[in-house]
């Protein structure tokens, strides 16, 4: 009886930290990397998508500037 208190204990957290994991990462923007996965398999494929699209464009190089172009 004891291990399955435990265990659905164990569940339990896991399972009501998930949703306060991803308020939080969505709101500071940190820990992006951590809930890719879950945003992907559980039904936020776009927030997935668009994530990988924002580190694509973050990883971009700016471009050299040509040698009659004025300094900034």
């Amino acid at each position: 009886m004891t291990v399955f208190l435990v265990t659905a204990a164990f569940f339990a957290v896991i399972l009501g930290g998930l949703p306060w994991l991803a308020w939080r990462v969505r709101r500071t923007g940190v820990g992006a990397g951590l809930m890719g996965p879950f945003e992907e398999v559980w039904g936020y494929p776009e927030a997935h998508r668009a994530r990988f699209e924002i580190e694509v464009q973050a990883e971009r190089r700016a471009p050299a500037p040509s040698p009659g172009d004025p300094p900034e």
